[in-house]
Parts: C-alpha cells; sequence; structure tokens
C-alpha cells in the first residue's frame, strides 16, 4: 500500500533489539526469557538507593558490531544519560539511555523492494540502553509488575524518515533482524519482545519538503502487524486532514485484535525526558585497535551472502533468498555443497532443492533450530551423490531421506540394508516394460493414435512394479522405443 493520490508517507522506525548476553546491562542478573516474576532482580535493577550500575562489556560490544555491520561510525568516546519519565514497571523512575553522544552515528540499510529495486534507508543513530519491566494489565481488575526485564540490555536503531510505504517498513524491520540474528547479537523473536518496532508516521502533500505532524505507533509485535498499524495510520491522518482536521502529535497503541490503533498519550519531545549525563557511569571509550578487531570478526553481511549465492553457484534469486535468510541455513547449505566437492550449477541446485524443501520442512514442523537438524550436512550429500551418479532414484532418496533422519545412518548403509539400489539393467527393465505393455491394450492403443500423454502412465505403471527402483532415464527410453 501507498500513501493514496495527493499524500505521499513519511515514516522513521525506531527497532529495539535485546541483546543475546547472558547477564543484564548493569548488573549480574539473569536475562533468560519466561522464568518465574521478580526472580532475575537484585538492587541495581530494583532500582534501591545506593544501588550502582556496571557496564556489561558484551552489551558495547555487540553495539560497535552492529553499527560496523550498517557502516556507522564508532564514537571513540560515548555517554550514558539518564532518560527521566514516570512508570510502574521503571523502578528507578528513569531510564539509562544514550541520547547526545551515542555509540553509533550514521549508517544504512539496504532493503529490496517489490520488483527488484533497492533502497537505501538512512540511519541516524544506533545506541545502548536498559529496558524497563513489564506490566500486566489483563491480570484481574489491577495491574501487576514484573521486574525480571528491567535492565535487559537492548539497542536502539534509528533511522532517518526515508520510509515511503507500510511494505517497505516491514521490508525494514526484518532486514533488521536478519542482520542482528547474522551478528548473533539478538534472537530475534517479536513474539517474546526480542525484536520491538515504533514507527513514526506522517504525512504531506505530494511533491513538498515540509514534513508534517507526525504520531509514533507502537506495540507491533510482527512483520504484518507492521505493515497494517502503518497502513491504518496513514489512512486515518490522510481522512482526518481531507475533512479539515488536524493531526495532533501522540503516541497509539496498535491493537491487533481490532486492527486499529488508539491514543495512549500525548508525544513527548526530548525535552519532556530531561536528559542530563548518568553521573554513575563513566563515559565509554572504544579503542580504535579493538573496533578494528571487531570488524575483522564480522560475518558475511547477508545480502552481499544472497549476491555470492547467485553469482558463485548459479542459484536463482528466490533460491538465494530462502538460503541465506537465515545465517544457519545459508551455513547448512555451504556445507553441503562443499561435500558435494564441486561448485557447479547442478550440484548447488540439487542442494538449494533438498534444503529449501525437505530440511526446511522438517525444522519448521519440528519447531528447531537448524542446528538440531538430525542430518549432517556429509550424509545429505553423500545421498545427492547416490542421486547423481544412478545408484538411487529421486523417490528412493525421499525414503532413504526419512530413514536418515530416523536412524542417524549414513545414505550408503541405508540403501544397502534395505535393499534400495537403483535397478539400471536394461534386459531386466526392459522385461517389465513389455508386461506393463502386454497389460495395457486400451492406453497402448490411445498412445499409438497420437495422445502423447499416454507416456507418463506407463512410466508410472514400470515404476510402481519395481516399486520406484528402476532408473526413470533407462525407463523412458525403453518405453519410447517399445511403444513406438
Amino acid at each position: 500500500m501507498t500513501a493514496p493520490s495527493g499524500f505521499e508517507a513519511v515514516i522513521g522506525l525506531e527497532v529495539h533489539a535485546q541483546l543475546r548476553t547472558a547477564s543484564k546491562a548493569f548488573c549480574g542478573c539473569s536475562t533468560r526469557f519466561g522464568d518465574e516474576p521478580n526472580t532475575n532482580v537484585c538492587p541495581v535493577c530494583l532500582g534501591l538507593p545506593g544501588a550502582l550500575p556496571v557496564l556489561n562489556r558484551g552489551v558495547v560490544e555487540s553495539a560497535v558490531r552492529m553499527g560496523l555491520a550498517v557502516g556507522s561510525s564508532i564514537a571513540p568516546t560515548s555517554i550514558f544519560a539518564r532518560k527521566n519519565y514516570f512508570y510502574p514497571d521503571l523502578p528507578k523512575g528513569y531510564q539509562i539511555s544514550q541520547y547526545d553522544e551515542p555509540i553509533c552515528r550514521g549508517g544504512t540499510v539496504e532493503i529490496d523492494l517489490d520488483g527488484g529495486a533497492r533502497r537505501q534507508v538512512r540511519l541516524t543513530r544506533i545506541h545502548m540502553e536498559e529496558d524497563a519491566g513489564k506490566s500486566i494489565h489483563d491480570a484481574g481488575d489491577g495491574t501487576l509488575v514484573d521486574v525480571n526485564r528491567s535492565g535487559v540490555p537492548l539497542i536502539e536503531i534509528v533511522s532517518e524518515p526515508d520510509v515511503r510505504s507500510p511494505r517497505e517498513a516491514a521490508l525494514y524491520v526484518q532486514k533488521i533482524r536478519q542482520i542482528v540474528t547474522y551478528l548473533g547479537i539478538c534472537d530475534g523473536n517479536m513474539e517474546e519482545g526480542s525484536l520491538r518496532c515504533d514507527a513514526n508516521v506522517s504525512v504531506r502533500p505530494a511533491g513538498t519538503a515540509a514534513l508534517g505532524t507526525k504520531t509514533e505507533v507502537k506495540n507491533m509485535n510482527s512483520f504484518r502487524n507492521v505493515e497494517r498499524a502503518i497502513e491504518f495510520e496513514l489512512n486515518r491522518q490522510i481522512a482526518l486532514l481531507r475533512s479539515g482536521g488536524t493531526v495532533l502529535q501522540e503516541t497509539l497503541l496498535w491493537d491487533a485484535e481490532s486492527n486499529t490503533a488508539h491514543p495512549m498519550r500525548s508525544k513527548e519531545e526530548a525535552d519532556d525526558y530531561r536528559y542530563f549525563p548518568e553521573p554513575d557511569l563513566v563515559p565509554v571509550t572504544a579503542a580504535e585497535a579493538w573496533v578494528a578487531q571487531l570488524r575483522s570478526e564480522l560475518p558475511e553481511h547477508p545480502t552481499l551472502r544472497r549476491d555470492r549465492f547467485e553469482k558463485t553457484y548459479g542459484l536463482p534469486r528466490y533460491d538465494a533468498d530462502v538460503l541465506t535468510a537465515e545465517r544457519g541455513t545459508a551455513d547448512y547449505f555451504e556445507s553441503v555443497v562443499r561435500e558435494l566437492g564441486a561448485l557447479g550449477a547442478d550440484s548447488a541446485k540439487a542442494a538449494s532443492n533438498w534444503v529449501m524443501t525437505d530440511v526446511l520442512r522438517v525444522v519448521g514442523e519440528r519447531r528447531i533450530d537448524i542446528a538440531e537438524f538430525s542430518v549432517p550436512p556429509s550424509s545429505l550429500a553423500g545421498m545427492i551423490r547416490l542421486i547423481g551418479n544412478g545408484t538411487i532414484s529421486g523417490k528412493i532418496a525421499k525414503e532413504v531421506f526419512s530413514a536418515m533422519l530416523e536412524t542417524g545412518e549414513r545414505p550408503e548403509r541405508i540403501i544397502d540394508e534395505r535393499g534400495l539400489l537403483q535397478l539400471s539393467d536394461e534386459t531386466a527393465i526392459g522385461k517389465v516394460v513389455d508386461d506393463v505393455i502386454a497389460r495395457n491394450p486400451g492406453p497402448l492403443a490411445t498412445y499409438r493414435s497420437g495422445n502423447a500423454q499416454l507416456l507418463g502412465f506407463f512410466v508410472g505403471e514400470v515404476m510402481k512394479q519395481t516399486k520406484g527402483k528402476a532408473n526413470p532415464q533407462v525407463v523412458n527410453a525403453l518405453l519410447k522405443q517399445r511403444l513406438t
């Protein structure tokens, strides 16, 4: 969806990524999700008087890695600030964040638009901060507070208002998720709140440069909800302006069940938060040598890897997109190709087909990470090699694959133990072909009268009698010869 005729959408996004550190940003409490409420707490994250924060080095490292991955400039010195506001799940009454001196400035995130075009979304900054706790409003008449999440480390990735449609916004958040999971700094689970997105939305007359009044939409916990929420808000603002109304600067809460957004509070400005330097934390220094080391350790960027899969392996764009969507999937695929020992398009495409269809199907059905997938790349490669050299047929390979999942055994042993070798002997297959033709005089006459499509029927009958073991190429050649 794009803005209706006469208006242009202007969208900026703030993405919060929860970092995969074992302990919180400023204390040693666990960041583990799902524990009993208010069990992972201490005087620091409870905000008790006299408790002093100590910065977790892993938080800084994760922020720098993200900045390097998107081309940000890394500040040699950055400063934490207190962001003051009241909320029941914020025990201290302020949040430790960064404001005018963040760890990362600038950078870009490239998204692939529908139709093949690409858009560069500029970043304003990436900064470190701690999370607040969690208010639970649907527990009877009152509100409960769980402080386990208080102090969990976040990075906030703030974009310039470069996004022009709800679809672009969803693609942007998907790309952010892909980058942070490739880096291993965030698990990207939007349902659990590990990745959260707020959208600053405004509209302006098409062709003008001045920005309209913006609203902030919060509580979008899926890519689909990002798209739906922004589309709703754009339509609301445009309808309001066309009726002679005024857009108010406010924060809206997205309700996925009703597919509407409701006002939450008036939109705050920076002055409302009374930012000032955090007196209990020293400035953060990122030494040049340390930053260079982190740069050298970065994994291949997912976009570059996707492009390399197309060029090196001769894969279609669709295959390359699917295979590089998750780092684990791309690693598994490349391990299979290395085991095959060839970079030719045929072997790479065969590996791609098996990974995209059978491997990812099992991973999805079992709801596991591909690192937990029971068939190692060497076994899958071995099976693909056996298909290629005619030892087994593609149909038998499905049976072999299922057996590898169940037993964990190598394909060669499964084929030997179960007698699954492909039948390629022309004399033996010829006898079956003759028998099938003799048993089906009606289809034979129809075929010879010009209905060549019936060849598939005869092939199927031969494969049925040989229990899928006959070499399909030999079967096709013999049938074409004898049917005519």
